[in-house]
C-alpha cells in the first residue's frame, strides 16, 4: 500500500531566490573551499562532503566553515542586491565514518544553513541539524529509501537517478521523480547527467524544483582534482561512462579512460561485496585505484576548463533559452 500524499510544503525560504534552481553537490576530495565559494557567489548552492576536510593532510574542517561562512557574509554585505546562495556541507551517515559525530557538532556550531545526509538516515543527525533552523536534504536512489529519509526527518530529497557521476541509482529520472512525487510535495532536486541548462528545466518539468550537478564543476578551476582529470572530463562522453560498484563497494559511474590507464578492462569488471564498504578518513585505496575517477553521463556539454562563474553563467543562459524555445513551441506568453 502507497503511503498517503504529504501535505503541500512551500520550498524553504533559503532556496529561494537562487540565480538557478540549482544545487552543485559535493564532490570528494573535489569539492574546496575555493569551490564552494565561487558557486554560492554565482548564486546556486555550492557544497562540500565533510570528509573532504583531511586532518591528516593539515586541513581542517572547523578552519573550512569558517572561512566559507566569513567570506560569504563578507560578500553580501558588499552586494546587498546581489547576495550568495547558501552553502551545504554532506555528511556521510554510514558506521565506518568515525568522523561522523564530531562533523555533525562543527556543522552545529558554525550554523551551516543546509545539510545533505548519504549512504544512512539517522533521526539525531537531523535533529542537530534542526537545532540550528538548518534544513536537510537527503540523497536517495529509489523510492524506499525515500519514504525511510522523509519518515526519520529529512526536510527534503535529492533523486540520485542514472546517469549521475560517482554513486548513483539505476532508475530512469522519470519513474524516479514520478513515484517520489506521488506522495511527498517537499523539496526534491534531481541529480543524474544535469549538464546543461535545458536538463534543470527538464527536471522542473518532470516533477522536481530543481537539478543538483557535480560533473560539469569538476572541469573547473577551482576545482581540486587533477588537470589530466579535468581534461579527461572535456574529451569524455556518454559512451566513456562505466557503470560499477568494484572501487567502493556501491554502484557508480566511473571514466573508462581512466579504468583503462589502471590496467583494468572497463567493460570486464568484477563486482564488489558491499560489506566491504569503508567511508573511514584513513582508508586507503590499492594503488591501482588511485587515479580512477567518476563522472556522470552529462559531460558531452563540457568542453573545456572553465571558471566555475563561468560554467553556472552558461547554465543560466542555456535555462533561459529553453525556457524560451518551449514557451514557443507551446504557444505560451512569457511575462
Amino acid at each position: 500500500m502507497r503511503a498517503e500524499r504529504t501535505t503541500k510544503m512551500t520550498m524553504p525560504n533559503i532556496l529561494k531566490n537562487l540565480s538557478l534552481p540549482l544545487i552543485g553537490s559535493p564532490l570528494f576530495i573535489i569539492s574546496n573551499p575555493d569551490l564552494v565559494l565561487a558557486q554560492c557567489k554565482a548564486g546556486i548552492v555550492g557544497s562540500f562532503p565533510a570528509l573532504n576536510a583531511r586532518e591528516k593532510e593539515g586541513q581542517s574542517l572547523d578552519e573550512w566553515l569558517t572561512r566559507i561562512s566569513t567570506e560569504l557574509d563578507r560578500h553580501n554585505q558588499a552586494n546587498p542586491d546581489n547576495p550568495a546562495a547558501p552553502f551545504a556541507v554532506n555528511q556521510i551517515v554510514h558506521r565506518s565514518n568515525a568522523r561522523l559525530e564530531r562533523d555533525v557538532e562543527l556543522c552545529v556550531k558554525h550554523k551551516v544553513p543546509v545539510w545533505i545526509t548519504s549512504l544512512g538516515a539517522q533521526e539525531w543527525v537531523y535533529e542537530a541539524a534542526h537545532s540550528v533552523g538548518a534544513i536537510v536534504l537527503h540523497d536517495v536512489i529509489n523510492d524506499r529509501f525515500a519514504h525511510k529519509a522523509i519518515e526519520k526527518g529529512a526536510d527534503g530529497l535529492i533523486a540520485v537517478s542514472a546517469g549521475a557521476g560517482g554513486h548513483a541509482g539505476a532508475l530512469s529520472p522519470l519513474a524516479l521523480i514520478q513515484e517520489i512525487r506521488e506522495w511527498f510535495d517537499g523539496p526534491l532536486f534531481l541529480s543524474g547527467a544535469i549538464a546543461k541548462g535545458d536538463s534543470i528545466l527538464a527536471a522542473q518539468a518532470m516533477g522536481a524544483d530543481g537539478g543538483y550537478a557535480g560533473s560539469v564543476f569538476i572541469a573547473t578551476e577551482e576545482a581540486n582534482a587533477d588537470a589530466r582529470y579535468k581534461e579527461m572530463i572535456a574529451e569524455s562522453g556518454a559512451d566513456d561512462i562505466v557503470y560499477s560498484n568494484l572501487f567502493t563497494g556501491v554502484w557508480g559511474n566511473y571514466l573508462k579512460p581512466s579504468i583503462a590507464a589502471a590496467g583494468m578492462d572497463p567493460e570486464n569488471l568484477e563486482r564488489s561485496d558491499p560489506s566491504t564498504m569503508n567511508f573511514s578518513e584513513n582508508r586507503e585505496k590499492p594503488k591501482s585505484w588511485k587515479e580512477i575517477w567518476g563522472s556522470g553521463q552529462g559531460i558531452g556539454a563540457v568542453k573545456d576548463v572553465k571558471p566555475a562563474a563561468e560554467v553556472v553563467a552558461r547554465l543560466k543562459a542555456e535555462y533561459d533559452a529553453a525556457q524560451t524555445r518551449l514557451a514557443q513551441t507551446l504557444g505560451w506568453t512569457r511575462d
